[in-house]
């Protein structure tokens, strides 16, 4: 963590402690949070300043909502199930698995086409012709909402079907990612967030599609047990502070 993000996180707990109150609850405890990917570095933060100022413990798991979601369909023991998209929270919600009126939207997304090269002006039209580049990444479209978004995309500027040869399909957004800072792909279809945030400036080009060319990528949290601890980090990402920390890192807010 650099000097930047050093005193944000410090500036983020003295205003916590001004919201909450002067210290952690009386009753303290452990849960287990499902994440998406994408959010994970959104996500570090957020677990950094609530454990400080509540005095719960929070074990994070990583991974794409579609893995995810199946976890908890076979017993996967998680307390919160922080989606990135809204169909699986709503589907736990109607079967009985999540708690009753517990859904939450806690941010929205934004798809970029990322290079790690420098100095490309039109990464768009890099896209639409299709030769400068070997392998184009996205996340798997039927486990994650960011690679679904990139098929959306690729549909409306019609270059889906042609470029299927080029694709290079990571499990998750995070895997996506890794796959273009390698330089194993030329270009890559990744959240917003994973370029540009407080914790680390990277290098490269990218284009921003306009968002009426794909579905909003609205997260959703969903509440899997009664547990305090969970009530009260559901609280906690409802908040003004919370928000600021999640804008932060590259997302809207609801």
């Amino acid at each position: 963590m650099d000097a930047f993000a050093i005193k944000q996180l410090a500036v983020n707990l003295l205003l916590a402690v001004a919201l909450w109150g002067s210290g952690p609850h009386a009753m303290s405890g452990e849960i287990r949070v499902a994440v998406a990917s994408n959010f994970s570095p959104a996500m570090k933060a957020l677990e950094l300043v609530f454990e400080e100022l509540s005095g719960h413990q929070v074990v994070l798991s990583f991974g794409s909502t579609g893995k995810h979601y199946a976890q908890i369909r076979n017993g996967a023991p998680f307390d919160i199930f922080m989606a990135a998209d809204v169909e699986r929270p709503r589907l736990l919600e109607t079967q009985g698995l999540a708690q009753t009126d517990s859904r939450i939207t806690y941010a929205r997304g934004k798809l970029i086409l990322w290079t790690s090269q420098s100095g490309l002006d039109d990464i768009k039209n890099t896209l639409l012709i299709g030769q400068d580049f070997r392998h184009l990444a996205v996340a798997n479209p039927k486990l994650s909402p960011y690679g679904m978004a990139a098929q959306q995309v690729m549909i409306k500027l019609d270059v889906w079907p042609r470029l299927q040869s080029k694709l290079v399909r990571g499990e998750n957004i995070a895997q996506t990612f890794q796959f273009v800072h390698s330089g194993n792909a030329g270009l890559g279809f990744v959240a917003y967030s994973q370029v540009v945030n407080p914790v680390r400036s990277l290098q490269g080009s990218f284009w921003v599609p306009p968002e009426s060319l794909y579905s909003p990528i609205d997260q959703q949290a969903v509440l899997l047990t009664d547990k305090q601890a969970g009530k009260d980090l559901m609280a906690f990402l409802e908040g003004s502070l919370a928000r600021q920390i999640i804008q932060d890192y590259g997302y809207d807010v609801p």
